[in-house]
C-alpha cells in the first residue's frame, strides 16, 4: 500500500471511530502506531506525546503531525493531520446540521449521559498505562501528584507547571546528570 494512503487511512481510522478527544485517542494511536505500524518505538512515542501536549492545538492533531513529519516529511505530517480531523469535521458538520431536530430528544440525552462515564474511562486508561512507561520512581512519583494538587486546590495554571518542569528538567539535565 502507498504510505501516504496507509497515513491517511491509519488517521482517518483513529479520527472516526475515538469518541472523547485528543487524551480517549492515546491508546488507539499507540496501539496502532507502535504496536500495529511499528512506525516510532514506545520511546518515541511518550516524546511525541509531551511534546504534543506542551504545543498549542488539539493534541490528536499535533501527535499526527508529529508522527507524519517522523515518517514523511511534512507532506507525511499534512497528511496525517487532515486524515485525523477530517471525519471529526465531517460527523461534526451532520451533527450540526441534524441536532436541533433531537436537541429535546429523551433517547439522545441519555445516550449522552451514558457516554460520559465511558469516555472517562478512555482517558484514564492511557493515563495508567503512560505513568507506567514513564518510569517513575519513589522520587519522582510525586511529582504528578503534586501538579494535580496544585492545579485542583489552588488553581495554578497548567501552562506555568508544564515550565516550571521543563526549567527543573534543564537544570537537572545540566547540573546532575552532567
Amino acid at each position: 500500500m502507498n504510505i501516504y494512503l496507509e497515513i491517511f487511512t491509519t488517521f482517518s481510522k483513529i479520527g472516526a471511530f475515538t469518541i472523547g478527544g485528543g487524551y480517549a485517542m492515546i491508546p488507539v494511536i499507540q496501539r496502532e502506531i507502535v504496536e500495529k505500524r511499528g512506525w516510532v518505538n514506545n520511546e518515541e512515542f511518550m516524546d511525541m506525546l509531551a511534546i504534543s501536549q506542551s504545543a498549542p492545538g488539539i493534541l490528536a492533531i499535533n501527535i499526527s503531525i508529529f508522527i507524519g513529519q517522523r515518517l514523511k516529511g511534512i507532506k507525511g505530517s499534512i497528511i496525517a493531520a487532515t486524515g485525523t480531523a477530517l471525519p471529526s469535521f465531517v460527523m461534526i458538520l451532520l451533527i450540526a446540521m441534524f441536532f436541533n431536530n433531537f436537541r429535546d430528544n429523551e433517547i439522545v440525552n441519555r445516550v449522552f449521559m451514558g457516554i460520559r462515564p465511558v469516555v472517562v474511562a478512555l482517558i484514564a486508561v492511557p493515563l495508567i498505562s503512560l505513568s507506567r512507561s514513564t518510569k517513575l520512581n519513589r522520587y519522582t512519583s510525586f511529582i504528578p501528584a503534586i501538579s494535580v494538587l496544585l492545579i485542583v486546590m489552588l488553581g495554578i495554571s497548567p501552562v506555568y507547571l508544564i515550565i516550571a518542569g521543563a526549567v527543573l528538567g534543564l537544570f537537572y539535565f545540566y547540573l546532575i546528570k552532567r
